[in-house]
């Protein structure tokens, strides 16, 4: 399993902290590499967006709002950014935003 199919399982299972953790590595090294920066800042986003589900989940809504409007701020990245991983980025947004509904209800 690699890192992407990962991140969607742990979502799946709600271990957000564990969803952060599986992503930051890659997003560590794309980020530093010229070639893949742009694309570095998609996983920003989406580590955003488990944080922010953990948040929630901890009672902490006013952190948790704060996290996700910067997973709001990256998402667009998604369809402007031409990447072989497009289709792991829009089943992670689909699935943060049907937890996102989830919780915050």
């Amino acid at each position: 399993m690699d890192v992407f199919e990962k991140f969607i399982d742990v979502v799946q299972h709600e271990a957000f902290v564990e969803a952060h953790e599986v992503l930051e590595e890659t997003w560590r090294a794309w980020k530093a590499e010229p070639a893949l920066r742009e694309e570095s800042f998609i996983l920003k986003g989406l580590i955003n967006g488990a944080t922010a589900l953990a948040l929630f989940r901890l009672g902490k809504a006013s952190g948790a709002h704060r996290v996700w409007s910067t997973y709001e701020k990256y998402r667009p990245r998604i369809n402007t950014i031409p990447s072989l991983h497009t289709p792991f980025y829009k089943k992670a947004e689909a699935l943060l935003d049907a937890k996102y509904q989830e919780i915050r209800c």
